[in-house]
C-alpha cells in the first residue's frame, strides 16, 4: 500500500491479515495453514508497508484448527469476529498511545500464493491425509476437485477412514469402491475417503456406477 495513503490518517493505518505473520503473507492464508497440517493458526493486525504482509505488527490472536475443521469454519466462526474486535481494541491502543509495533522476525518468515485450482486438485496417489487437509482447506472455496472420466467434480464435506494395515485398503489409489444412499467412497494411500458431498455428485454417482456394473 502506498506510504503517502497510509500517512493520510492522524493516527496512521492499521490491517488485517488471517495468519499469525510472518508466517503465511499472502492472498490465501487460511488455505494453506489447513492444507499443510497446522494446527493452528490466528490473524495478524499490522502496519500496512510496501511490501505485502510485511509491516510492524501491532496485535496477534491465536486460533486452534480442530482436525475437522474445514476453511469455512476457521473464517466465520473465528477469524471473521475475532477479527473485528481486534481491529477495534488495535484502533483503541493505537489512539490511546499504548501499542507496540513490532519488527517482523525475517528469519520465520514465509510466502503463499493464491490457492487456485492448480493447488486445489486431488492427487489420490498421495497419503489420505494430504487429501483429508487439502479438501478441508478448499472447503468452501475454491473446492477440491477431481475428475471421474471427463467429469470434473467438486468435492466438499467428507469423512477420512483410515485403514490399520496394507490388507484393509481396499482398490487402487482413486478407485471408487462403494457407493450409498449419501456418499461413495474413494482409495488413497492410507485408507479412504468418503465423499458426502459435492458438486456434480448426481453426474458423477451415475458414471461410477455404470462403471462398476461394467
Amino acid at each position: 500500500m502506498p506510504q503517502e495513503l497510509c500517512k493520510i490518517p492522524k493516527h496512521g493505518t492499521i490491517q488485517y491479515h488471517p495468519s499469525l505473520l510472518p508466517k503465511y503473507r499472502g492472498p490465501s492464508a487460511i488455505n494453506w495453514a489447513i492444507a499443510l497440517g497446522e494446527e493452528k493458526t490466528g490473524l495478524t493486525i499490522f502496519r500496512p508497508s510496501d511490501g505485502l504482509d510485511e509491516g510492524e505488527v501491532i496485535l496477534q490472536k491465536e486460533v486452534a484448527i480442530g482436525p475437522n475443521d474445514t476453511l469455512g469454519k476457521i473464517y466465520f466462526d473465528h477469524l471473521f469476529p475475532i477479527g473485528v474486535k481486534a481491529l477495534l481494541e488495535a484502533a483503541d491502543l493505537v489512539v490511546a498511545g499504548k501499542h507496540q509495533e513490532l519488527i517482523q522476525d525475517e528469519s520465520q518468515a514465509n510466502y503463499e500464493g493464491w490457492f487456485d485450482a492448480n493447488a486445489a486438485q486431488i492427487h489420490w496417489a498421495t497419503h489420505i491425509n494430504q487429501i483429508y487437509n487439502l479438501i478441508r482447506a478448499c472447503n468452501p472455496a475454491p473446492g477440491a476437485w477431481t475428475k471421474l472420466g471427463e467429469q470434473k467434480v467438486q468435492i466438499y464435506d467428507c469423512h477420512k477412514h483410515v485403514a490399520a494395515t496394507f490388507g484393509a485398503v481396499k482398490g487402487r489409489p482413486g478407485e471408487v469402491t462403494q457407493i450409498t444412499l449419501d456418499s461413495f467412497f474413494v482409495t488413497c494411500h492410507g485408507g479412504q475417503i468418503e465423499v458426502l458431498k459435492a458438486k456434480e455428485a448426481l453426474l458423477a454417482k451415475l458414471l461410477v456406477q455404470s462403471w462398476l456394473k461394467s
